[in-house]
């Protein structure tokens, strides 16, 4: 699997994922910080990169763009980055799970 980490969640992130043996990049490292929803999608479309967002506007594509890319949608409060990767050590198995069986929206909450 391989993972696009979107711009309102820090770098940090993508690193800790690659860190759990699959493949991340964050927008920064693709030089697409400033990039538009449809952009990224566009972008996890022809990679077959899953998006991970906070933005619900990704939820929403996933459910009418049946060709899309998968989406990890991450629906906590704002927290720095080491509270962020406290809640979601226990959820990400659960998330890859998830994704392996084909779901295409995966909605964490912490």
């Amino acid at each position: 699997m391989q993972f696009v980490v979107d711009a309102q969640l820090p770098p940090a992130l993508a690193r800790w994922i690659a860190s759990q043996g699959y493949d991340a990049r964050h927008l920064v490292d693709l030089g697409m910080l400033g990039a538009k929803d449809q952009e990224i999608w566009e972008l996890g479309r022809h990679e077959g990169s899953i998006i991970v967002s906070k933005d619900g506007d990704f939820a929403a594509l996933s459910l009418s763009d049946n060709q899309g890319p998968s989406v990890v949608w991450l629906r906590l409060a704002n927290c720095r980055t080491p509270e962020l990767l406290r809640i979601l050590t226990p959820l990400w198995p659960l998330a890859i799970a998830r994704l392996a069986d084909g779901e295409r929206l995966v909605e964490l909450r912490g």
